[in-house]
């Protein structure tokens, strides 16, 4: 049996590989300024968890909050805090599988929208 990706011209798989290189360093690059606008839709603010969100739900079932815990470090961002590492890669996996995703279910969404033409 012939594997798929034998079947796929190299030019082909280089472009999509590339692409997604470039969506993880675009996903690192904005991590920066996206974290606070992001962490903000699950209601961590820039004065602290917003009342009726769901970081204040989070924070009221665990209770004291742990300096140096992983939502110590999400509100810290989202009131100002340089971005740790973490943040980068999770920014640059989320940008690289996102590009990814386009770039490998795009000919088919496209060829299935024209079908429906």
């Amino acid at each position: 049996m012939i594997p798929i990706i034998a079947l796929i011209p190299q030019g082909i798989v280089a472009a999509k590989a590339a692409a997604v290189a470039v969506g993880g360093i675009v996903g690192a690059l904005a991590a920066p300024a996206a974290a606070p606008s992001v962490l903000g839709l699950f209601g961590f603010g820039a004065a602290g968890p917003v009342a009726g969100g769901i970081a204040a739900g989070i924070q009221a079932g665990i209770g004291s909050v742990v300096a140096g815990s992983a939502f110590a470090g999400a509100q810290a961002v989202a009131m100002g805090a340089a971005l740790p590492a973490v943040g980068y890669v999770a920014a640059a996996v989320t940008g690289a599988a996102a590009v990814g995703a386009v770039a490998v279910a795009g000919p088919a969404v496209v060829a299935a929208a024209i079908a429906l033409l």
